[in-house]
Order: structure tokens, then sequence, then C-alpha cells
């Protein structure tokens, strides 16, 4: 269950930074100024954070006896692909950000 709504999160960022889910109105990247994708980078990070605090929320239930092993596994499978995501993002900045600035000028 905890899988699905991880999906539909994504989904819905997606949507909302497409422009999909603004009925009638342009994408925040349409015109993207520096505020806008610093505004969402600053949320994808932000997003990896929360996961990785409801990972470890449910790391201490289970150790408290008040949740399943399968939420936890679950949790920390979320966290860790969200991490593994922003890693990956993080180096093609990098590599992108090299590539310019090796360009003859």
């Amino acid at each position: 269950m905890a899988t699905n709504a991880f999906a539909a999160g994504a989904y819905a960022a997606v949507q909302k930074y497409a422009g999909l889910g603004n009925a009638g109105r342009a994408s925040p990247l349409a015109g993207a100024s520096g505020s806008d994708f610093s505004a969402f980078l600053k949320g994808a990070v932000d997003s990896v954070a929360q996961s990785g605090k409801t990972a470890e929320a449910q790391a201490l239930s289970v150790a408290n006896g008040k949740a399943d092993v399968v939420d936890v596994v679950t949790a920390v499978a979320e966290s860790e692909a969200a991490m593994e995501t922003l890693v990956a993002v993080r180096d093609r900045v990098i590599s992108a950000y090299e590539d310019i600035m090796r360009m003859p000028i």
C-alpha cells in the first residue's frame, strides 16, 4: 500500500511541475527562472528527507512492537529509492556542469 502512495505522490509531483495539474495555467517551468528550479530542487530534497524520517519512524514503531516488519521494509525501500534517485540527478547535474565548463568560448 505504501508503495502505491509513494508512486502516486511522485506522479502528482511530475504533473504539478509539468503543468498538467494546473488547470488553465502555464507550467512553472515554462519561463524557468532560477527561483522555480531552486524551489523544485528544494522540494525534491525535502521529499527525500521526509521519506527518510518516515522510514525511521516506522523502524522505531516496530522496535516498540507497534508496527509490522513489512511496513518498515517498504518504508526503507522507498527511502532508499528516493535517495538513489536524488544521487543520480546530482551526478547528472555535475556531469552537465563539467561538460559546459569544457566547452570552448
